[in-house]
């Protein structure tokens, strides 16, 4: 058996900057991502809303590499937040905080999607985490993009952390792809098949001006359009290093896994997309404690049973890709519950938000 390929990581976090006396999100009028280009030139960047601070990696060559990236990044927003009397945090939405409130970063990129897409683009106060894997050959990618769909509810209910919205208890574990659902050229992306068909779709929205490049495809996983990625969108923004590392390692496998049947000239069953959404439906509103469907069976199981029989499936490429350790914390997460989950245990016991934005707050710097 031929030996895999390095497939490299990216990974972009965004954090959330908070008011440590009134817990609500404050704008750091640009000091931050100012402060932070000093020392990390490109790898920080402001979001649309002045209160969200985006990073991201350098190229990472394996899954202990990009921790120790996400960790340096974390532990430095943290202290140039300090320096402005502010503390950061990680969820993929806030508890409280309205977005009528937040100011707009003064960035002509930003003041166009809002004039494109109004108060859709306004009320967008959403923090996610992305994930790039390499692929050099872009019909290799595409083939396991194609592939990978199948899999995003079951990575995506691992990363479940936004139950709240302005102030309320959606009763979803994730709320924030509901709220970015209003964008357009979200959610999953439809089969292509090949990359003739994928670039020309690209070409037709273009030349049309639906969008001005090919970035404003917004999907829950893409080919990125400059780098030789894919790129994993649909997670929640977790809480902890930790559970950011354990989802990143199980993207990376899931990748390395379907390449290696590739080489074997074999390949995973493609489901529909309709079907799909019913399994991401299911992760948002359920996290790991729902059923999902087992689309070759046919039948309901539930989410446990599913993302055990999926590490078997990439059990054969972890130890090839140094990544054990981290796939396994997922069992952690099983006893421990999602960020959403522990959310919704401190308001259930303290019936205060202020309280979950502190919890959230406390576990953003833990193992850094």
């Amino acid at each position: 058996m031929r030996k895999l390929p390095v497939f490299t990581l990216g990974v972009e976090e965004e954090y959330q900057i908070i008011d440590p006396q009134t817990r609500d999100l404050r704008s750091h009028m640009s000091k931050i991502v100012d402060g932070a280009k000093i020392f990390l030139k490109e790898q920080v960047k402001a979001e649309m809303h002045q209160s969200v601070v985006e990073v991201g990696t350098n190229i990472c060559q394996n899954i202990k590499d990009a921790r120790k990236e996400v960790s340096f990044l974390r532990r430095k927003i943290v202290d140039l937040a300090a320096e402005q009397g502010l503390v950061v945090g990680a969820s993929g939405t806030h508890p409280f905080s309205k977005w009528q409130d937040q100011p707009i970063t003064d960035d002509p990129r930003y003041h166009m999607i809002v004039n494109e897409l109004q108060d859709t683009a306004r009320s967008n106060l959403i923090f996610g985490l992305h994930v790039h894997v390499g692929i050099e050959n872009r019909e290799i990618a595409l083939q396991i993009m194609n592939q990978a769909c199948y899999f995003l509810p079951h990575i995506y209910a691992l990363t479940t952390n936004s139950p709240f919205w302005e102030g309320r208890n959606t009763g979803f574990k994730a709320f924030r792809a509901h709220v970015f659902a209003k964008f357009p050229r979200t959610g999953l992306p439809e089969y292509f098949d090949s990359v003739q068909s994928y670039d020309n779709f690209l070409e037709t929205l273009v030349k049309t001006n639906c969008i001005d490049n090919p970035k404003k495809i917004w999907w829950d996983l893409r080919m990125h359009p400059f780098f030789s990625t894919i790129e994993f969108r649909i997670c929640d923004m977790c809480l902890t290093v930790d559970e950011t590392m354990c989802v990143v390692a199980l993207i990376q496998a899931v990748v390395a896994k379907l390449y290696k049947m590739h080489l074997m000239n074999t390949s995973f069953n493609i489901y529909r997309i309709a079907l799909i959404r019913e399994n991401k439906f299911r992760a948002a509103r359920y996290g790991t404690d729902g059923m999902m469907i087992d689309f070759g069976q046919k039948k309901e199981v539930p989410y446990k049973e599913l993302m055990l029989e999926l590490l078997e499936f990439v059990d054969d490429v972890v130890d090839e890709l140094g990544s054990r350790d981290e796939i396994n914390y997922i069992h952690k997460i099983f006893q421990e519950g999602t960020g959403a989950d522990k959310q919704l245990k401190v308001f259930e016991d303290s019936k205060d938000l202020s309280k979950v934005v502190d919890f959230i707050v406390g576990e953003f710097s833990k193992n850094i």
